[in-house]
């Protein structure tokens, strides 16, 4: 209970940064441009929270609903407007005017994004190095000559610094080649090229498994089954365990590494195990039973420790990512430029066909990767909204009457027109766009519950 609260607040979290950002655009660039705003809302229905400007009059708003929001303008078709405030109304403007105002809200995501890379950049981002910890006998991984302790230095010419940069990169690469050229570095420090083949790999990256369905697993530092932290009132506590304790069997099993006894917590939820502790010179057998949580739609075990990492075992397999203010803005545009790429060429596939509507996340997905994110700390979640607010500015980007981009393509039809569209025109090109954004709700609903049932 208390982890589906954490993850729904982090998530209504995440959408308040986001609605806030995106509206803020709108509303700061009809501001600025002269035109007057009436109402600014986070949310959609009944009001919850209301306060009314008094120099600009708007009236700010918090609604029910969380998942959108908008800016009103004044507006003729909306109202009728004073005749002293015509030229404040958002239909009297230049096209110019209006395109600027309306691109400002996706404009602010990608903004807000960049900034979010930045911040991270200069603060320092640690990650896991490309450490291959093995290789599965046939599989793509293995063709292409991959070797246990070999270092992946870049993908297509681009540096991996990380696990994390690897994977985006071999995505964003092989939309474009059917092959890829791998820079590896062995233990000698011999430097060798792989030549990895990309079929299908983005119907591997359905599950978010791709690294596995390529073949890799990272190599991780082994850990001892020691308890290093107990959480107060779960059931590794009430059943006596303490702090450095060591774990070495479980139901007659004996427990070679902490992962071992994680793997067997999760799948033994709320039923009794004996476990076998070493305390000090002691030995004895303790009974825990693993309460029953819910973890991506399936019940697992869970006792509230966490592992004893002793001082420096982690250095040889973590990396710090940090550049200096000015090189790190060049990153952070570098990397929101990539992911904005990937991104528009991953719903080109889908389109066509190439590429499984598996890969699209809905509401359910993104509050799970909210909560997730949230409580791997301020570093995780910072990434989590620079990944969705790019997806945010992109998806309104997108020619579909309702979205930003809707509105510049009629804008762009009034242009080459020389005069403003037909009321009904717009009418029915709003409708087909909200039937179209409705359909994709829908399918992204589907897929997520697709998901959860497995």
């Amino acid at each position: 209970m208390g982890s589906l609260l954490f993850t729904l607040l982090s998530f209504l979290l995440a959408l308040a940064i986001l609605i806030a950002v995106h509206e803020f655009g709108h509303f700061w660039v009809a501001r600025k441009l002269g035109v007057k705003v009436l109402r600014f809302s986070i949310g959609f229905g009944r009001t919850l929270w209301r306060w009314q400007g008094k120099r600009d009059e708007t009236e700010y708003v918090v609604a029910a609903i969380p998942l959108g929001g908008y800016v009103k303008m004044l507006d003729e078709r909306e109202a009728p407007v004073p005749e002293a405030e015509l030229d404040r109304a958002f239909n009297r403007q230049s096209l110019a005017v209006r395109s600027a105002i309306v691109v400002a809200g996706p404009l602010f995501n990608f903004l807000f994004a960049i900034f979010a890379f930045w911040l991270i950049f200069v603060s320092g981002d640690i990650g896991l190095k490309p450490l291959v910890g093995s290789v599965e006998a046939e599989s793509l991984a293995a063709q292409a000559g991959f070797e246990v302790n070999d270092q992946i230095l870049a993908v297509d010419g681009e540096e991996t610094l990380t696990w994390e940069s690897v994977v985006y990169a071999l995505l964003a690469q092989s939309i474009e080649h059917q092959r890829l050229a791998v820079t590896t570095e062995d233990e000698s420090g011999r430097q060798r090229v792989r030549w990895l083949e990309t079929k299908n790999l983005h119907q591997m990256a359905e599950d978010g498994q791709l690294l596995l369905r390529l073949g890799l697993a990272p190599k991780r530092p082994h850990l001892p089954a020691v308890i290093g932290a107990l959480l107060p009132g779960e059931p590794a506590e009430q059943s006596g365990l303490q702090v450095a304790d060591r774990l070495l069997s479980v139901d007659g099993e004996p427990l070679a590494s902490w992962s071992a006894w994680v793997k067997y917590v999760r799948a033994h939820p709320a039923l009794p195990m004996q476990v076998e502790v070493e305390r000090g010179d002691e030995r004895f057998f303790v009974e825990l039973t693993p309460a029953k949580i819910e973890s991506e739609g399936k019940p697992i075990g869970r006792i509230g420790a966490s592992v004893q990492v002793p001082e420096g075992l982690m250095d040889e397999f973590q990396v710090e990512v940090s550049y200096p203010p000015v090189e790190a803005l060049g990153k952070a545009l570098q990397k929101s430029w990539d992911l904005s790429s990937l991104m528009l060429k991953m719903l080109g596939k889908m389109l066509i066909g190439e590429v499984s509507v598996k890969n699209l996340s809905g509401p359910i997905s993104i509050a799970e990767s909210a909560g997730k994110s949230a409580s791997y700390g301020l570093v995780y979640f910072l990434k989590f909204l620079a990944v969705v607010s790019i997806s945010l500015g992109v998806l309104n980007l997108l020619p579909v009457p309702v979205l930003d981009g809707g509105h510049l393509l009629f804008f762009l039809l009034e242009a080459v027109k020389g005069r403003p569209l037909s009321e009904r025109f717009v009418e029915q090109g709003q409708k087909i766009g909200m039937l179209l954004l409705l359909a994709l709700m829908g399918l992204a609903f589907y897929v997520d519950i697709n998901r959860l049932l497995g």
